[in-house]
């Protein structure tokens, strides 16, 4: 049979997504449209490639063998239609989710190199973005390289970029809101949310570590991808959550940092050296000279914190 590539395309954005719904937003479909095409493909294919219910989205082992392949059948393709017509293939930059500093890079990107497209995805962690890193369906991604749960493997390296101080997002009248800065001490008198996604193992692993080292308690994990979603739970029921204080809220939502010491959250570049794009070295350097500029990489003069792991690393590139 012959393989129509939209489909196959469809096919790949949904097992990205696992939902319906971005997945159509993303591919700038309806989704009743993206529904109809899927169930066409797995009507020729003979076999269904993803088990779906009101709630929950997911690959069949099929599904897995289909859309591995068929991540390295469009990238070939992209490829064989850029060498035909000598025109540069995107830079497919993975930023993890909306709001992140990883996000700020973009426009410095594209300011700096405006004769380079850029294809800008959100696979809401770098678990997630691992695999397509792998397949060479990713150039670049974003993220903590340690707590995913297994190596990176041979293939792909890591550039430190930034150290994020954690805050905690709470809401505007609850209790800690009258403090301007958080002890992790007082902290440990309030219950927390987790917010995190199957798609974040490192985001999951470091929360769990940082509850652990300073004796927090979790009132409630919450499963969901992105900023929205967490910011959501947090509205709805009224716990705090370790979250990112230099953002925009949602009416009713504040942030205060977090103190004695400060929580920090490490992110690296990660990219795949033996499927590497012609821009990926000189989109390295331009991150790497941002990130100094506005010194990301530099810990706050007062105590702060890391995971053994994460400060074990930082202290190999001293």
């Amino acid at each position: 049979m012959d393989l129509d590539l939209r489909q196959v395309r469809y096919a790949v954005a949904l097992a990205d997504e696992l939902h319906f719904g971005r997945a159509a937003s993303r591919l700038a479909i309806a989704q009743q449209t993206l529904s109809a095409q899927i169930r066409t493909l797995e009507k020729r294919l003979g076999v269904p490639l993803f088990t779906r219910d009101r709630r929950h989205v997911a690959l069949t082992p099929a599904g897995e063998v289909f859309v591995r392949r068929g991540r390295r059948l469009l990238n070939d393709a992209e490829r064989l239609v850029d060498e035909v017509a000598h025109t540069p293939a995107p830079l497919r930059i993975d930023v993890v989710t909306e709001g992140l500093p990883s996000t700020l890079l973009i426009h410095h990107l594209r300011t700096r190199t405006p004769d380079l497209p850029f294809e800008v995805v959100q696979s809401h962690g770098l678990a997630a973005a691992v695999p397509r890193l792998l397949s060479g369906d990713l150039d670049l991604a974003f993220g903590r390289p340690h707590g995913l749960g297994r190596p990176l493997g041979p293939a792909l390296a890591t550039m430190p970029v930034g150290l994020e101080p954690i805050g905690v997002v709470i809401p505007a009248d609850h209790a800690l809101a009258a403090l301007d800065e958080v002890p992790l001490a007082v902290l440990a008198e309030h219950p927390l949310l987790v917010h995190t996604a199957d798609e974040s193992a490192e985001w999951r692993d470091w929360a769990d570590r940082a509850v652990e080292a300073f004796g927090l308690t979790v009132a409630t994990r919450v499963r969901g991808h992105g900023r929205t979603s967490a910011l959501a739970a947090v509205q709805a029921l009224r716990q705090p959550a370790f979250g990112l204080t230099a953002v925009h809220l949602p009416e009713g939502l504040t942030t205060r940092p977090l103190t004695d010491p400060v929580p920090l959250y490490p992110w690296h570049a990660v990219w795949n050296t033996a499927t590497t794009h012609p821009a990926v070295n000189r989109t390295l350097e331009l991150i790497h000279a941002y990130a100094r500029t506005h010194h990301w990489h530099r810990p706050p003069a007062a105590d702060w914190w890391l995971p053994r792991p994460d400060r074990d690393a930082l202290r190999a590139t001293d």
